[in-house]
């Protein structure tokens, strides 16, 4: 008898392996297998309908390929982000638009930073303790944000020697928990940078965002040799 059911049975599995995509991507097969414990059969033919209901798209992938069939990491999906979307961002949306309405533009801004706030003064310690070098401090940020879900990661930028006309790190931030309603009220991005420029010593500037509809935020942090010295 064949299982009617087997949608239901499987969404679990369909959801796990959307919020892996979420967190880590662009994500790989392999990945994939390795994070959800599934066969490699199992987990293609997930990400095959999830492709086909739009909420997965491809990417080329980094790295050496091997032979047979071309290497493709996963990405979200503008689509694929909004089926993670649970009665709490909801929630949160209406109540923001309450507060923009009551309050002003200005009472949505104060409430980003007292919230960012938080996450600054649990992360101030850390980065303290990593010293003063913008890299190591911008590992510290890493970590912390790892230890909150937010999926981070951070890789050098640009020409070691300082040749190029860019030079620091790319950190990344996979998941994002205010990502919906920051789609509507920008003070949660911008609140964030600000935050993350004080904790690492320096300017640094958000490239993407989650919320304006990129697969993962990126920001860059340079480093000293970032500026070429005079002569």
């Amino acid at each position: 008898m064949v299982n009617t059911d087997r949608t239901v049975l499987e969404s679990p599995t369909r959801d796990r392996v959307l919020r892996v995509v979420s967190q880590e991507g662009p994500v790989g097969v392999s990945a994939l297998v390795e994070r959800l414990g599934l066969t490699e059969t199992a987990v293609r033919r997930h990400v095959d309908a999830l492709e086909a209901e739009g909420l997965l798209e491809s990417r080329d992938a980094t790295g050496p390929r091997r032979r047979g069939r071309p290497a493709r990491a996963w990405v979200l999906t503008e689509q694929g982000h909004q089926s993670l979307v649970t009665d709490y961002d909801h929630l949160a949306g209406e109540a923001l638009h309450f507060l923009q309405a009551a309050a002003g533009d200005g009472a949505v801004q104060l409430f980003a930073e007292h919230r960012v706030a938080g996450l600054e003064a649990r992360y101030a310690e850390r980065l303290d303790a990593a010293g003063e070098d913008p890299a190591a401090r911008a590992s510290a940020l890493v970590d912390a944000l790892n230890a909150d879900g937010y999926a981070a990661s951070a890789r050098p930028v640009g020409a070691a020697d300082g040749s190029g006309p860019l030079t620091g790190i790319q950190l990344c931030q996979g998941h994002c928990p205010v990502q919906h309603v920051a789609a509507e009220f920008p003070q949660f991005c911008d609140a964030e940078t600000e935050a993350f420029s004080r904790l690492l010593g320096v300017h640094v500037q958000r490239l993407a965002t989650l919320a304006h509809g990129d697969h993962v935020c990126t920001t860059f942090v340079p480093t000293p040799t970032t500026e070429r010295p005079s002569r």
